[in-house]
């Protein structure tokens, strides 16, 4: 299972993530390509810490619509878990020099959506530029210009071969309001200094190690003398989940009308229906739409 830790400090609040086994879940329903899934991979973790406050039926949304091959991608999470879908998952590109995934030109520039439905009339809609086409820069780029929210953010996705996730996912830390000089230099030296996400992973670390190692002292050999104190505040098991059903998708097939759902039956003797999200297929007989018919 996938987790989450998150906590806050005198000058900071932070969200770690695991979700190895929620990107091989999106890999195995999506059959994406491995860049691709390095990219929605963390399209996905960044979801899952966005949505790491959420209450009751509140719902998270983030939704990419860029120039790039990849297209768009929608990352949606609620209390019961997170569910996502890309529009090219198969479309792939070469490996950079250094033999990394080409995440940035896959993504491409275009437009960020972040929807938070908070069970109010409207949801809030939050548009932001997607101008790097790394999913970490983008989502801290919305951040700081939509919300005023300073914010560092670490994503990754490693691959131990096409079909099967070796590491995935991040880190973000947030500046409170009015945080101190002293702390903002010495967080910026040690996010320079740390290693990737997937390096970290790697290396055997959980997520409270590598809590402790980004408020770790570089001054201090013993490493434990900290920036400063921070407290965790909850930890909890995440997993991808699809909350389509039947009901759903019936309510959705009758909105075509009497005519197109007579002129389908007529070809296909079934309407089918197929989930974007997890890939389930419902199908629906003419005995199933009397109602309409």
């Amino acid at each position: 299972m996938s987790r989450l830790i998150r906590g806050v400090s005198k000058n900071a609040r932070f969200v770690l993530v695991d979700t190895k086994e929620i990107v091989q879940e999106a890999l195995d329903i999506h059959r994406c390509s491995p860049t691709t899934i390095s990219a929605f991979g963390r399209l996905l973790s960044a979801a899952v810490m966005m949505g790491a406050t959420l209450k009751g039926d509140d719902i998270l949304t983030l939704r990419t619509t860029t120039d790039g091959p990849l297209s768009n991608m929608v990352a949606t999470i609620n209390k019961n878990g997170i569910k996502g879908y890309v529009s090219n998952p198969e479309v792939d590109l070469p490996s950079k020099e250094n033999g990394q995934p080409d995440v940035q030109n896959l993504v491409g520039q275009g437009t960020l959506y972040v929807i938070k439905d908070l069970g109010l009339k409207e949801p809030y809609v939050g548009v932001s530029t997607i101008t790097s086409g790394e999913i970490a820069y983008d989502i801290a780029y919305y951040y700081v210009t939509s919300e005023q929210t300073p914010t560092v953010i670490a994503l990754g996705v490693e691959l131990e071969n096409e079909t099967t996730v070796r590491s995935a996912g991040g880190y973000m830390i947030q500046l409170l309001p009015g945080a101190e000089e002293s702390f903002v230099v010495e967080l910026e030296k040690k996010i320079q200094a740390v290693r990737s996400v997937s390096e970290l992973f790697k290396g055997g670390m959980d997520l409270e190690r590598i809590l402790h190692l980004l408020y770790e002292d570089m001054n201090d050999e013993s490493h434990e003398k900290l920036i400063e104190e921070y407290e965790i505040l909850d930890s909890k098991e995440i997993s991808y989940s699809c909350d389509c059903s039947r009901e759903k998708f019936y309510k959705a097939v009758i909105t075509l009308g009497k005519e197109q759902l007579k002129e389908i039956l007529d070809e296909k003797n079934e309407v089918e229906a197929e989930c974007h999200f997890c890939g389930k297929k419902y199908s629906f007989k003419e005995e199933d739409l009397k109602e309409i018919l």
